[in-house]
């Protein structure tokens, strides 16, 4: 089973890497002793992450996720990297491929599928509902420190 490999680490970050995006079905989530998952990796713990949790999966041609599914406080954010495939929220299917992005609310029942015939990657991004402000839209700050490389 393939490992996230951390790059670099200090007090304010941790830089991982998970590998070429064709090479994600090497990885294997475990979900319990007969459930099993090919090709999907989480990463917010590698990274220490605080906030919020991402992963991606990658679904071989003519594959699905297999199940429909919520959250009780948690949005998630859909970005398609490669491929193509459909997305299905509340019974209502689209077409996704490269450069798409949905974003599904809690309460919103999800599934996503490769109809394609090359392997369909995704990143999501998880994160709780309903926290971002317009002060947070502002929260960045350009610092005068000169840039060295």
């Amino acid at each position: 089973m393939k490992k996230i490999e951390k790059i670099a680490a200090a007090d304010n970050f941790t830089a991982v890497n998970v590998g070429k995006l064709s090479e994600l079905g090497d990885y294997e989530l475990v979900l319990g002793p007969d459930a099993r998952l090919n090709g999907k990796v989480f990463g917010g713990a590698a990274v220490g992450a605080t906030g919020a949790e991402f992963s991606f999966q990658l679904f071989p041609p003519h594959t699905e996720t297999g199940f429909i599914h919520t959250h009780v406080a948690h949005e998630e954010l859909y970005f398609f990297l490669s491929g193509n495939g459909e997305f299905q929220v509340d019974g209502r299917c689209f077409p996704v491929g490269e450069g798409s992005v949905v974003r599904v609310a809690p309460a919103g029942r999800r599934s996503v599928r490769n109809n394609g015939d090359l392997p369909l990657v995704m990143l999501c991004v998880q994160y709780r509902a309903a926290t971002f402000t317009a002060e947070d839209a502002a929260d960045g700050q350009i610092l005068a420190d000169k840039v060295e490389w």
